[in-house]
């Protein structure tokens, strides 16, 4: 009988789902839209998202998920069925196997929490789950098989993961809470201190996308961004330029490469030699900052690069695993 492999990026921002011999078939923003009286699903997704600071007072924009683990069970597993109904179809005779990618420093019941509500919204028992460094090294083809030291930094929407990783086991691992959210955060409080604005998250993104940059760089941007005036309440228009940027999200940029600098100083001495002939590989929407490359490569003094489709590295990660059980037998994520 056909069986369906699934592997789910299960991002604080978006959620992206691979299946076996199709690839990545869904990339959505991790956002639901509820009805506040009686907490019935208005929207998921995409459509949820255009809704992000446009909504009246009935209908509630949430994101279901915080700092890369469940903040609401009930609407991360309505979240998920959704997804799974959309990618495998209401009217399944066969329930697909699912990998789910975790955060390397989950507690047990987190992973319970991520567990249950997978199989709640369709997956086959037992959901599989991976840590997310490992799935973002499978999915960005690291060589690890052999024995050697292979050092993957995955930011994401919630967390940064920093892993050294051998023969498909996490040797050292590190998760910090900030990531694209908390850079998105810092560009919102700047453009209020600074200009009196008040912006929303989905602008301070923008902002982050078209002009941000981690090192000062050299044809300096600007870019119009539109708010509410702080002290009048009136909409107005302000010009930000790419070095205020810089300046803004120096402190989370600061944390996330300190938390690649803790992995490499923990590391074994054999696999550190390896990570320097290998370079630190870079996964996730972080891994598209600009400059953020050269700055770990100016501050760890090791090569640093991003993946060919650093996005999709985590969801193809887990498609990846599923289809390589016996490899990873000691290396998934299991209950205690």
């Amino acid at each position: 009988m056909f069986k369906r492999h699934v592997g789910i990026d299960l991002g604080t921002a978006n959620v992206l789902v691979y299946v076996k011999g199709k690839g990545v078939v869904l990339n959505e923003p991790a956002v639901v839209a509820l009805a506040a009286n009686d907490s019935k699903i208005v929207a998921v997704g995409t459509e949820a998202r255009e809704m992000i600071g446009r909504t009246p007072g009935h209908i509630n924009v949430v994101r279901p998920l915080k700092d890369g683990v469940i903040a609401d069970y009930l609407i991360t597993e309505a979240m998920l069925r959704h997804f799974i109904s959309k990618v495998c179809g209401r009217m399944r005779m066969v329930k697909p196997e699912v990998m789910i990618c975790v955060p390397a420093g989950v507690t047990s019941v987190e992973l319970r929490a991520v567990k249950e509500a997978a199989e709640q919204a369709g997956a086959k028992k037992p959901v599989h789950l991976i840590p997310e460094p490992l799935a973002a090294a499978i999915g960005a083809r690291m060589p690890l098989a052999s024995p050697g030291g292979n050092l993957v930094v995955d930011i994401g929407g919630g967390t940064t993961e920093a892993a050294v990783i051998s023969m498909y086991g996490l040797v050292v691992s590190r998760s910090v809470r900030v990531a694209g959210n908390r850079i998105d955060e810092a560009i919102t409080n700047f453009v209020k201190r600074k200009f009196g604005l008040i912006i929303g998250e989905r602008t301070a993104e923008e902002i982050k996308i078209v002009i941000g940059s981690v090192i000062p760089m050299e044809e300096e941007r600007r870019m119009e961004v539109r708010g509410r005036d702080q002290v009048s309440g009136l909409p107005r228009t302000i010009t930000i330029t790419s070095t205020g940027v810089t300046q803004a999200i120096a402190e989370p940029v600061s944390q996330i490469v300190a938390a690649v600098k803790a992995v490499l100083e923990q590391t074994p001495p054999e696999l550190a030699s390896d990570v320097i002939d290998r370079g630190i590989m870079l996964t996730g929407g972080g891994a598209l900052l600009r400059g953020l490359d050269r700055l770990l490569a100016q501050e760890t003094g090791v090569a640093c690069h991003s993946a060919e489709d650093p996005l999709s590295c985590v969801a193809v990660g887990a498609g990846l695993a599923l289809e390589n059980l016996n490899l990873l037998k000691g290396s998934l994520q299991e209950e205690e």
